[in-house]
């Protein structure tokens, strides 16, 4: 199916909310798409990712931290965040940060403490 409408917003976290675009289970057969939204306030959550992963902010103002280097990203940049690299990404301003991530089928996420997950809205 060429065209795909977004799924139902789903909100894992407290203050951040993902719209499932594409995915496997929406049939895309490469990458899964989705869009997310920080709010203001929200924590970051420190993890990993077993592939690349690219966001594109879509509005708002972003602190990115990738290893030990920290970046700020506003709305037109890409984030491009390389496989088993210490990320985390928080809303730094007062609107909500929207973004577009892409993530090729079959990446994983992996937490502090070395669990490997795949996220429900890439699958």
């Amino acid at each position: 199916m060429p065209v795909v409408s977004p799924a139902a917003p789903i909100e894992p976290f407290p203050g951040t909310r993902f719209t499932q675009l594409a995915a496997p289970s929406r049939g895309s057969r490469q990458n899964s798409v989705w869009q997310v939204e920080i709010r203001s306030g929200t924590p970051a959550v420190p993890h990993q990712l077993t592939v690349e992963e690219i966001f594109v902010v879509l509005e708002g103002a972003a602190t990115v931290t990738l290893g030990s280097d920290v970046f700020a990203a506003a709305a037109g940049d890409a984030i491009v965040v390389p496989a088993d690299t210490d990320f985390a990404l928080e809303n730094r301003g007062e609107q909500p940060l929207r973004l577009i991530c892409a993530l090729p089928v079959g990446g994983q996420a992996r937490t502090a403490d070395g669990a490997v997950f795949t996220p429900p809205w890439a699958q």
